[in-house]
């Protein structure tokens, strides 16, 4: 009999909060967080009553801003933008750097609000929060060759981004942003990490850095963080349909732009066999419940080589284990080492659920179905925001899982006879962010690549964002604007000799770096 399952003790929710309140009084207060602009913390805005995903209980929510703020808080960045863009870089990498000093010695507390805000297990909490200090501080290092005949923006950076990757993809781009001569803006993600964003914006403003931090709906703010004349860029990460019209704002501003959206990455198994490296990569794919723009939700299989394909996939997708991030079966244990914890809300579990059972009304098969009975939970807790994995067969083209990004742990396969049949159900979403081919030959593989439309494509293994001096992207309807990466991150944010033609996908050209 399996043991009872305990909350870690010194992991409650509760506990987070207060060591926030102690560690930094002025962006937190009584049960709620402030919004940071004009260099002050200030309880404005509406506080929004929010739960976590872990349990469904109680968190704090965001404090939203009405319209006028917004602008106002924009048209003060701009102020800050203007003095910090004169800052000597030196004493600029010297904030930044003690920044991630900051961060470094919170990691802990950061990880742990990651937990309970977006759901994330332990081990992958603390990873977000690792990458985006390791990333920064390689920019730190390498920023004198970068910014070198370059110049600021006119104005900040506008930054809108999705919840998933709090650290690692908003607040390392930020950080970044700053240290090449801008101030910055970040809308909080409306789903959640919300406080571990306030607790890292708090680190940088004490040391200088010009942040402003804002809590809003994406509706009432846009006008104020996309189309306002002070914002010198819009770096935006999130799905199409908010991106297609944030696309056309700064279309029609001619505003220098990041825009991030999903798409369907695909890994394709072609003339294959080496299916002992395969296994461990296929549970890999899980993590975090494939809530991430770089997840493969689509394995592409040849019909032929299914059996074999399934012989691995299935062992794999059967080991994966779901539970409580924090709960343990005694107070010593170590947290556990989950693959996945909870969805972002119960919402969207729910509507998850609700496209895979009108997949399979239409024809979809089941060939996997996990049950949360068999995942690691506290007694009586809620688990409205969970789902258990699940993999489907041939979903029909008339559901969202054909053809769209699922943001959960959701795989759906689909056979195919001929090359022709595998490129085109690997491009099935006109573009994505990365793709993986697993062929034996070589050959095979340097010719199908190509024709793959995703901008990272690996050989047996998968991509991701990378990190560093790793370039990043995509293809179609996936990306629009600068890429960004490596170099490309600080050139995106920088003005450099005129004419200068960004690396990136834009209405009028598309250019791929050197």
């Amino acid at each position: 009999m399996a043991p009872t399952l305990t909350l870690k003790p010194g992991t409650a929710w509760d506990d987070a909060w207060q060591r926030c309140l102690a560690l930094a009084p002025e962006a937190f207060q009584g049960d709620r967080v402030l919004n940071l602009w004009d260099g002050t913390w200030h309880a404005d805005g509406r506080a929004l009553p929010a739960t976590t995903p872990v349990d469904g209980s109680p968190i704090a929510g965001p404090p939203r801003l009405d319209a006028d703020t917004a602008h106002q808080a924009v048209r003060a960045s701009l102020d800050q933008h203007r003095r910090w863009r004169h800052i000597a870089l030196p004493e600029r990498r010297a904030r930044v750097a003690a920044t991630l000093d900051a961060l470094t010695e919170h990691r802990e507390l950061l990880a742990l609000l990651l937990v309970w805000e977006i759901g994330k297990p332990w081990r992958l909490a603390q990873a977000d929060v690792d990458r985006a200090i390791d990333g920064v501080r390689w920019y730190v290092e390498e920023i004198d060759r970068m910014v070198e005949g370059r110049a600021p923006l006119p104005g900040p950076v506008s930054n809108i981004a999705s919840w998933n990757y709090p650290m690692s993809v908003l607040a390392h781009a930020m950080l970044v942003q700053a240290l090449a001569g801008n101030a910055v803006i970040a809308k909080t993600p409306t789903d959640g990490g919300l406080a571990c964003l306030t607790l890292a914006s708090a680190l940088a403003a004490r040391e200088g850095i010009p942040v402003t931090l804002l809590s809003g709906s994406g509706g009432e703010l846009s006008e104020a963080l996309v189309r306002s004349p002070e914002i010198g860029c819009v770096s935006f990460v999130g799905g199409r349909d908010t991106g297609a019209s944030v696309a056309t704002a700064v279309a029609d501003l001619g505003k220098r732009h990041i825009l991030e959206q999903e798409g369907l990455n695909a890994w394709g198994i072609w003339n294959f066999t080496d299916w002992d490296a395969l296994a461990p990569q296929i549970r890999k794919t899980f993590d975090y419940a494939k809530q991430r723009c770089t997840a493969y939700p689509r394995f592409v299989v040849q019909r032929s080589a299914f059996d074999a394909f399934l012989s691995v996939y299935l062992p794999a997708v059967r080991a994966i284990r779901v539970g409580h991030p924090l709960a343990v079966a005694s107070p010593s244990d170590d947290l556990p080492n989950l693959d996945f914890g909870p969805l972002i809300n119960a919402a969207k579990a729910k509507e998850l659920a609700d496209q895979v059972a009108e997949a399979i009304d239409r024809g979809a098969v089941p060939l996997h179905r996990g049950d949360l009975a068999d995942g690691d939970f506290l007694p009586g807790q809620d688990l409205s925001a969970y789902v258990a994995p699940v993999t489907l067969l041939n979903p029909p083209s008339t559901s969202p899982l054909h053809h769209a990004e699922p943001f959960g742990p959701v795989d759906t396969i689909v056979l195919v006879d001929t090359e022709a049949e595998l490129l085109a159900a690997m491009n099935a979403s006109n573009g994505a962010l990365v793709a993986t081919l697993s062929c034996d030959d070589p050959d095979t593989y340097t010719r199908l690549a190509p024709q793959i439309r995703a901008f990272k494509v690996g050989h047996g293994k998968p991509r991701s964002r990378g990190d560093r001096d790793e370039l990043f992207g995509g293809f179609g309807a996936s990306w629009r604007g600068a890429f960004v990466g490596g170099d490309l991150l600080v050139r995106a944010v920088t003005e450099g000799p005129e004419p200068e033609r960004l690396p990136g996908n834009f209405p009028d050209y598309h250019l791929m770096p050197d």
